[in-house]
C-alpha cells in the first residue's frame, strides 16, 4: 500500500495527492498521514510548493467529504446501515455501527463535530454521513470541512516538507496519535453511552 501511494505522489504530484485523499475520505485505510508527509517531502526538492499541496489535499478532502454528505442525506441512517451491512461497506471497511456512532456524535456536538473530527483518524471521513443525515446547511458542512481539513492538511505537510527525506521520522508520533484518539473516541463513546443509560434510569425512578 506505502509504495502505491509514494509512487502515486512522486508520479502525479498535486493530482496525485488530489486523488488519494479524496479515496482516503472515502477508504478510510488508506493513510492520509503518508500522502501528506511525503507530499510536503517533495517540496524540498521538487517544482511542488507547500501551498499547492494543502490546497490540492484540502480539495481532495472537500471532494471526499462531499461524496459521503450526499450519501447521508439521500440514503438516511437506516438505509445507510443496511447498505453497510452488505457487500458494498465491507469493499469499503464501512461498518453499520459506524453509523451509530457518527451520528449520536454529531447529534452531540453539531457544527464543532464537523470542525473537529476533520482532524480525528477515521471519524473525519465518517462525520460527513451524519451531517448529510441531519441536513445540515450545505455551504456550513463546506466551510467547516474546510477549514478542519486545512489544519489537518497544513500541520502534516509542512511536517514533511521541514524533514525533507526524512519525513519517515515523523510517522511514529502521528501512529501513536492515531492509536490515542481512536482509544479517546471509545472511551468517550462508552461514556456517553453509560450517562444516557444512568440518565434513563433516574427518570424512571
Amino acid at each position: 500500500m506505502q509504495d502505491f501511494i509514494l509512487q502515486t505522489v512522486d508520479s502525479f504530484g498535486y493530482l496525485g495527492i488530489f486523488f488519494l485523499i479524496f479515496i482516503e475520505n472515502i477508504f478510510p485505510p488508506i493513510p492520509s498521514e503518508v500522502v501528506l508527509l511525503f507530499g510536503g517531502a517533495l517540496t524540498a526538492h521538487t517544482s511542488m510548493n507547500v501551498p499547492g499541496t494543502i490546497l490540492a489535499a484540502t480539495a481532495g478532502s472537500l471532494a471526499g467529504a462531499i461524496v459521503l454528505y450526499l450519501l447521508g442525506y439521500i440514503f438516511q441512517a437506516p438505509r445507510l446501515k443496511r447498505l453497510f451491512a452488505g457487500k458494498f461497506g465491507r469493499i469499503l471497511h464501512l461498518k453499520p455501527e459506524y453509523v451509530d456512532r457518527s451520528v449520536q456524535w454529531f447529534e452531540r456536538y453539531q457544527t464543532k463535530a464537523v470542525l473537529i473530527c476533520r482532524c480525528i483518524p477515521v471519524v473525519r471521513s465518517l462525520i460527513s454521513i451524519p451531517a448529510g443525515c441531519a441536513k445540515m446547511s450545505f455551504p456550513l458542512f463546506l466551510l467547516l470541512t474546510a477549514i478542519g481539513s486545512t489544519v489537518w492538511n497544513t500541520l502534516l505537510v509542512c511536517t514533511g516538507a521541514a524533514l525533507g527525506t526524512a519525513w519517515e521520522k515523523a510517522m511514529p508520533y502521528f501512529d501513536n496519535y492515531t492509536h490515542i484518539a481512536i482509544v479517546a473516541i471509545v472511551v468517550l463513546f462508552c461514556l456517553y453511552v453509560a450517562y444516557r443509560i444512568f440518565q434513563k434510569k433516574k427518570r424512571k425512578k
